[in-house]
């Protein structure tokens, strides 16, 4: 019986671990508190206690020949990711996993003016979070590197699906872009994303980046109008650029001035992976059923 760890037992995280109890493993799952610890124990995990925030708080982990999936996003604030650091810290030639898979961002390769990017393009992080990422990523490829294990990175685009739609911020009257100023964006079903996680660490090798994506091109407000009447909500108010530095979200306002066209091809060809919901219409079809 494989022993699988988990860190940053999220949506994905837990998808990802109960598909591997339903296959005989063991899963460990690293948790921030009692309540969150308490319920993934009642789902069948083990779990261990602990904030990677601090050093002295990090929960030590026996990975020694074990599969590690690193699926926790970086702190708020910063360029590096120091709960990465933190992480590594506790890697060493007697405390080195099997094979890694950390989830990315495709934020990583910055504005890429809606060229198509595929796995050679480079990075060219233009934000802090972007930046975060980056500094986890080059953690783990020096880590990987001096000790041994095997590493696979999952550059992923935004993630949809049950929970975790724009539903509120439509709601609320938050405004998008017009379509003549939105740029290119990609998605992935979280389904989708779950079963690119459990292909990566089965197929995956050494070294391995792959974009994850479904391969449609759309806008984010193309994504926000299909929210939008999925639910059957009044359709956002569309602003320009220019009125959008003005009042929009910082954070949004970022996300939405970046623009790339994902190619999935490697994904696809290499891990075999045959996309549940290819097409936004489709993904958001079984969001709303499984609600």
């Amino acid at each position: 019986m494989q022993e699988v760890i988990i860190i940053g037992c999220g949506d994905i995280g837990c998808r990802v671990g109960k598909i591997l109890l339903e296959r005989g493993h063991r899963v460990l799952a690293t948790v921030k508190t009692e309540e969150r610890a308490e319920k993934l124990q009642s789902e069948g995990f083990a779990v261990q206690i602990g904030n990677f925030d601090y050093q002295d708080e990090t929960p030590q982990l026996q990975l020694h020949g074990r599969q590690v999936y690193y699926l926790m996003p970086p702190q708020g604030g910063g360029k590096s990711d120091y709960r990465m650091l933190n992480f590594c810290r506790q890697l060493s030639p007697d405390n080195v996993p099997a094979k890694l898979v950390y989830i990315s961002t495709s934020g990583v390769y910055g504005d890429c003016g809606g060229a198509q990017v595929t796995e050679t393009t480079p990075i060219n992080p233009q934000t802090s979070r972007a930046m975060r990422r980056a500094s986890a990523e080059q953690q783990l490829q020096q880590q990987a590197a001096a000790l041994g294990f095997e590493l696979i990175i999952l550059r992923v685009t935004g993630i949809y699906g049950p929970g975790r739609l724009p539903v509120a911020r439509i709601m609320q009257g938050h405004p998008v872009l017009t379509t003549e100023d939105a740029s290119y964006t990609n998605r992935i079903h979280s389904f989708d994303l779950v079963r690119v996680c459990l292909a990566a660490m089965e197929k995956g090798a050494q070294g391995d980046i792959f974009n994850v994506c479904d391969g449609e091109e759309s806008s984010m407000t193309d994504y926000f109008l299909a929210v939008a009447d999925l639910y059957q909500l009044p359709r956002p108010k569309q602003i320009s650029l220019a009125e959008a530095e003005k009042v929009m979200n910082p954070l949004m306002l970022s996300y939405q001035k970046e623009s790339r066209r994902m190619s999935n091809r490697k994904m696809k060809e290499k891990l075999g992976i045959q996309l549940l919901y290819p097409t936004l219409k489709e993904g958001l079809k079984v969001c709303r059923e499984e609600q």
